[in-house]
């Protein structure tokens, strides 16, 4: 329910709960780009006074990749057991291996919960003027 008594409509990329509420737009954008990247759940969507607000999707980036450089990247690892490791972020400069992260627009790291993409992606969101999304450069997190 949109209740706009409460503030703005969402925006195109909205963060909700461990998933983003995303607009016929941006669903759209996903799909033309990287088909295998999203996965997608149609929410009902209505104003406070019944009216048919438009549509919104729950949106799962499900393409999970191995695919950080550690030996070229600069960054922290921490191994919270023998078997499991954990990217710390916080003034890292990473590097991707292309082998792995091939045609992929938009993915979720392996060791650390962030999604990454590609200029491709960004270019098209700048071009079809999406609001809500904000990018950071790999190389200077």
């Amino acid at each position: 329910m949109i209740d706009k008594s409460l503030g703005r409509d969402p925006r195109d990329w909205e963060m909700f709960q461990d998933y983003w509420l995303v607009s016929d737009r941006m669903k759209i954008l996903l799909e033309t780009l990287d088909s295998e990247g999203a996965r997608f759940v149609r929410c009902e969507s209505r104003y406070r006074d019944n009216r048919v607000a438009p549509t919104y999707w729950l949106c799962d980036i499900v393409r999970v990749l191995d695919a950080v450089d550690e030996a070229n990247s600069v960054l922290k690892i921490e191994y919270p057991t023998p078997d499991w490791k954990v990217y710390k972020l916080h003034g890292s400069s990473l590097v991707f291996k292309e082998e792995i992260v091939g045609a992929a627009h938009i993915f979720r790291l392996c060791f650390y919960p962030r999604i990454v993409c590609d200029q491709a992606f960004k270019d098209a969101c700048k071009e079809s003027a999406v609001k809500g999304i904000a990018f950071t450069d790999a190389r200077k997190y």
